[in-house]
């Protein structure tokens, strides 16, 4: 769906902006045309990576993905399908109604690791473990240790490495942009936000968050909305260099970070030589900035 006008004739994007011919978020009201406003309701990713998609079609490709525990506003349910607005970066999209779970304040610990298993119990030998990203939300009720390791009871019923987690609200103890260099070599996803598959946007805003700051989703939001303009001779650690459609991080004067289609994967690259080698498709970088 096109992109509606406000009352003030300023375009809604859809991608933050919850609105359809028969439905739209109450915030909306007033400022859209819909049959009918909602203020949703409350609830959770119970999976642990879930696609988010502008259509409720598996065929369609994906805009992000949203992680075990993230909080979401539930705007429509039909057809197997529901259309929720994500709690952490306001995204909009479609996902499979089976993927929510009941609204959960509880959450006392996050994934600090790339990836990490949840076990059917408190022993790395048991089978059917399920793999989970940084930044999924657990809850854990209680502690155990199996030859010398330890290990978290969740509310689940499963269990995690202990040493895999953190407190809400502690961030890691590297900066972010060591957090991202923790993802060198994980796949390249369009779309992907998690440690079994990520694209370049999606790595900048799941370190960032890691950190407890808020990042939004899309390189082109990012490049509005995150930090200061600066010159290319100024760039060093933490900065982000943007290109048409793409954003990297500096490692240091010299190196970026970057999830790329190039390599398919988190890579770590020479800068100006990625400046060349990205020109030809995507032409030079159009802006840099620091947080």
């Amino acid at each position: 769906m096109a992109d509606q006008q406000t009352s003030a004739g300023k375009p809604l994007d859809r991608r933050l902006h919850a609105f359809r011919p028969d439905l739209a978020e109450l915030a909306l009201e007033g400022k859209v045309d819909a049959a009918r406003f909602t203020a949703g309701e409350a609830a959770s990713i119970a999976q642990p990576v879930v696609a988010l998609r502008p259509r409720p079609e598996h065929g369609c490709g994906i805009d992000t993905e949203l992680l075990l525990g993230e909080p979401v506003t539930v705007l429509d349910r039909a057809s197997g399908w529901a259309w929720v607005k994500a709690g952490l970066d306001n995204y909009v999209g479609y996902l499979p109604e089976e993927a929510l779970g009941a609204p959960e304040t509880g959450h006392s610990h996050i994934i600090a690791t790339p990836r990490s298993f949840l076990y059917t119990g408190p022993d790395l030998r048991f089978p059917n473990a399920v793999t989970v990203s940084m930044g999924s939300r657990v809850k854990v009720v209680g502690e155990a240790e199996t030859r010398g390791t330890r290990y978290f009871e969740l509310s689940s019923g499963q269990f995690v490495i202990a040493r895999h987690c953190l407190e809400m609200g502690t961030p890691p103890a590297e900066d972010y942009v060591a957090l991202a260099a923790r993802f060198l070599e994980t796949p390249y996803l369009w779309g992907g936000r998690s440690g079994l598959g990520i694209d370049c946007s999606g790595l900048v805003q799941l370190c960032l968050q890691m950190m407890g700051k808020t990042a939004p989703r899309d390189t082109d939001m990012q490049f509005a909305g995150l930090g200061t303009p600066i010159e290319r001779e100024a760039l060093r650690r933490g900065d982000l260099v943007f290109w048409k459609g793409h954003v990297a991080i500096m490692e240091d004067e010299k190196t970026i970070l970057h999830a790329n289609g190039h390599t398919m994967s988190v890579a770590r690259e020479d800068f100006e030589g990625a400046v060349a080698r990205i020109g030809w498709l995507y032409e030079q970088p159009t802006g840099y900035r620091r947080l």
